[in-house]
């Protein structure tokens, strides 16, 4: 190993670093404070040092993980969403008792996965990153142990999983015995050229479609999907919305860059079906729910099905369609759980719309961010939800992928729908006493500036611009959609 190997593992390296250092700090001495401080410690100086390593991009440290700017970019994302996460934590069990130091060492070790996934270029790194990702996740969800909806959502989450790494190593087992290799590029070229044997690899590439299907969380892989995110405590969902969803969008994305954009007839019908009904599936039963954290349970996997869109279009504006969607869903849902957080107190989360009953009187800030970011996740225009669904609209006509587009606005549309009540409760009802504590988010202010500054961000690129280029005809095209839309 050389200094430019050691130079490309320094993310892994310092949140290896960092692990161990709270771990001995629990060792030594259980402080929430201090155990906190150094995992955002960790996160920060794993960002920062993200240019510095760019320098030496792109670098295959081995022959199954490749670090290179794509993965950078995707790093810096999981790294940041991972931090606001700390600070959402630390907020969220500074009012608790009992053991909450161990929260931060699962949380470095499921980060590090997430990394490991982003630079993957090979099955094997696949399921390392994937199980180092997942297991501290069982555990993270199931961190109220007084609580029986946590343990019985890590319970439910500890058995599909395994049953999605089941279907992830049998789907293995048979593209190797059908391409006689595992790295993603050999699969794709053997793939294309059909010299593999055409039952054996499509076996097998369906069975890894159902294990990241279910990572996804996209229609008929989400029935783990709401009874996690009602029971984990609310920085644990967050993570689950943005993290781990996250870095499996980036490994698909990885895929389709690799493949050149081509998608197989076959799979975009497949695809295709599949993302309509997590629109459609996602959308309706969210209308139906009365718990706020099932609604967005229920909304992620609409939103999952739009990013399909722009897989399944493909085309030139696929790749920043993705990106910009998925970096503006990431914002949008930690600053929605990061409410939820900032106004929970040692007897619980504000989870039913009555428990919003009036917040506008008692917190306004809290009231007037979560309109927000319940807003961008709508698609209102003038947010970055607005902006992303333009660029996924923009990609669909470029490729002229009539009825995905169809089903899109017509589910942004029903979208609308889950906006009334939840933002009416915040100020059209009395001031009587609900669940949600007056005084929480006062114990401390990191989360409170965490989602101040994502409100900043949102008021940044929900500008309805177009995006300027150097190309006049892509200029015409994306204006095109954008008045379409």
């Amino acid at each position: 190993m050389n200094s430019a190997d050691i130079i490309a593992l320094l993310p892994l390296i310092l949140l290896t670093l960092a692990t161990i250092a709270v771990m001995l700090a629990i060792s030594f001495k259980r402080s929430h404070g201090l155990a906190a401080g150094l995992t955002a410690l960790g996160f920060t100086a794993t960002f920062l040092l993200l240019p510095a390593i760019s320098r030496v991009a792109p670098h295959p440290v081995t022959p199954i993980y490749l670090v290179d700017t794509f993965g950078l970019f995707f790093s810096g994302l999981l790294l940041a969403a991972s931090l606001v996460v700390t600070l959402l934590a630390y907020g969220y069990y500074e009012t608790r008792s009992g053991f909450r130091e161990e929260f931060y060492l699962l949380l470095l070790m499921s980060a590090m996965g997430g990394l490991v996934l982003v630079g993957s270029t090979h099955l094997v790194s696949l399921f390392i990153g994937l199980e180092l990702l997942s297991v501290p996740l069982y555990t993270m969800v199931g961190f109220s142990r007084t609580a029986r909806r946590s343990l019985e959502a890590a319970l439910k989450y500890l058995v599909l999983a395994g049953v999605s790494s089941a279907f992830l190593l049998f789907g293995m087992a048979l593209l190797f015995a059908a391409t006689g290799s595992m790295d993603f590029s050999r699969i794709l070229e053997m793939g294309r050229s059909g010299d593999a044997s055409s039952t054996p690899l499509m076996a097998g590439l369906a069975l890894i479609g159902v294990a990241v299907g279910f990572k996804l969380a996209i229609v008929p892989f989400h029935l783990w999907t709401p009874d996690v995110y009602e029971g984990a405590p609310a920085p644990t969902t967050s993570f689950v919305a943005t993290v781990s969803k996250g870095a499996m969008t980036a490994v698909l994305l990885r895929l389709y860059l690799l493949a050149g954009g081509v998608i197989p007839d076959s799979t975009v019908t497949i695809f295709s079906i599949l993302a309509i009904l997590s629109m459609f599936t996602g959308n309706l039963l969210a209308l139906m729910q009365n718990n706020v954290k099932r609604v967005l349970a229920y909304s992620s996997i609409s939103h999952l099905g739009y990013l399909l869109v722009a897989f399944l279009a493909g085309g030139e504006y696929a790749v920043e369609a993705v990106t910009f969607y998925l970096t503006a869903y990431m914002v949008t849902s930690l600053g929605t759980f990061g409410i939820i957080a900032l106004l929970s107190d040692r007897e619980g989360e504000p989870e039913l719309l009555q428990d919003y009953s009036g917040l506008f009187w008692r917190n306004p800030v809290a009231a007037g961010l979560f309109s927000l970011f319940l807003l961008s996740l709508a698609g209102i225009p003038m947010t970055a939800g607005f902006i992303g669904k333009f660029y996924l609209f923009a990609a669909g006509v470029d490729h002229s992928a009539w009825l995905l587009i169809g089903s899109l606005v017509i589910n942004s549309a029903i979208g609308l729908f889950l906006l009334p009540p939840d933002c009416r409760f915040h100020v059209c009802r009395s001031r009587r006493k609900s669940h949600t504590n007056p005084s929480a988010g006062k114990r401390s202010g990191k989360p409170a500036r965490a989602d101040a500054r994502f409100c900043g961000y949102f008021l940044v690129w929900g500008l309805p611009r177009v995006p300027d280029s150097s190309d006049p005809q892509r200029d015409n095209r994306l204006n095109s959609a954008y008045h379409s839309f």
